[in-house]
């Protein structure tokens, strides 16, 4: 199989006139002496007379662009991404969100024993003593407040990029 797959490589290389000099008369040699190679070489150079020149290439009308764009105008086009939702739901669940990183907030806040004082902190929390195993423990609450804290920061990103003529516009 390597062995066709080279003759055809090198005489391909010979029709297409790319092959050195040496190469061009060892492959002269070959066709006029080698069946194999006179067969291959004959049915190599009708494949390229009928690529280059009898081979017609089927061409669109010339109508076909205005064809496909009054085709396509007939159906109704879809409107902008920003009818698709509703601006009530979105944010509907930024509040929740918000409400839930507010929540964790204030849990993580209760657990701290404001009454004790310490001598060695000038603020009167010693923060060594919070326990925050008992929420903070699992990998998935780590994971739901950092996508949480992400979506919070993207929520603020977008009211502060807001324009300042939609915000005047509304009231």
């Amino acid at each position: 199989m390597s062995n066709q797959q080279n003759m055809e490589e090198r005489l391909w290389s010979y029709l297409d006139g790319v092959c050195s000099g040496e190469e061009r008369l060892f492959i002269d040699q070959l066709i006029a002496t080698n069946l194999e190679w006179k067969t291959k070489y004959q049915e190599l150079l009708e494949l390229q007379d009928l690529l280059s020149h009898r081979l017609e290439l089927d061409e669109p009308s010339m109508r076909f662009t205005q064809n496909i764009m009054e085709a396509i105008s007939k159906h109704q086009i879809a409107p902008a991404a920003k009818s698709y939702f509703n601006k009530r739901i979105i944010w509907g669940i930024a509040g929740f969100f918000i409400c839930t990183i507010i929540g964790f907030l204030i849990a993580g806040l209760a657990q701290i024993n404001w009454s004790a004082a310490s001598a060695d902190s000038s603020t009167g929390i010693n923060l060594n003593k919070i326990d925050f195993s008992k929420f903070y423990n699992s990998t998935y609450t780590t994971v739901f407040m950092m996508v949480n804290v992400i979506l919070g920061l993207v929520l603020l990103d977008m009211f502060l990029r807001r324009p300042k003529t939609e915000v005047r516009g509304k009231k």
